[in-house]
């Protein structure tokens, strides 16, 4: 087995596609304005993988529980995760675009990483994230490193 793409079953199919495409400045591999899929580079071979965007009704449909309702005001089940260079650079990017933030930017020692998190239009979180050095991990986390290192 092989991941293709990771897609986002959605209502607003125009306003999720102006989102990722002009908001967040993914390149559209794939789709258009009106359409019912599009698909968007995320930096892994296009071609094979990517970041898509489905008719939520178009899928119920297809596997038959369109007369199921979607969740409401419930916690996240799945998060988005982009790794970036400059999550400082890139917020601000994002947030001249119009992307509203939920949080500024934080390092969080615990994860080793550089965070900040945000929705899309039909409230999927996003996460962009950049790796913070060793120096700056939690020692819970150097410790539970140690299991994993390969050098």
């Amino acid at each position: 087995m092989k991941l293709n793409n990771v897609r986002l079953l959605v209502n607003d199919f125009d306003s999720c596609f102006r989102f990722y495409s002009e908001k967040v400045g993914l390149a559209v591999t794939w789709g258009k304005l009106g359409g019912d899929y599009a698909s968007f580079d995320i930096g892994i071979d296009s071609n094979k993988m990517g970041l898509s965007i489905f008719k939520t009704d178009l899928m119920a449909t297809a596997i038959g529980n369109f007369d199921k309702q979607l969740p409401l005001n419930c916690r996240e089940k799945i998060v988005i995760v982009i790794q970036v260079d400059n999550v400082d650079g890139i917020y601000k990017k994002l947030t001249d675009n119009g992307i509203d933030f939920i949080n500024k930017p934080i390092d969080i020692a615990g994860w080793g990483s550089r965070v900040a998190h945000f929705k899309d239009p039909e409230d999927n979180l996003i996460e962009i994230y950049s790796e913070l050095s060793k120096d700056n991990w939690s020692n819970d986390l150097i410790e539970e490193s140690k299991d994993y290192d390969t050098n």
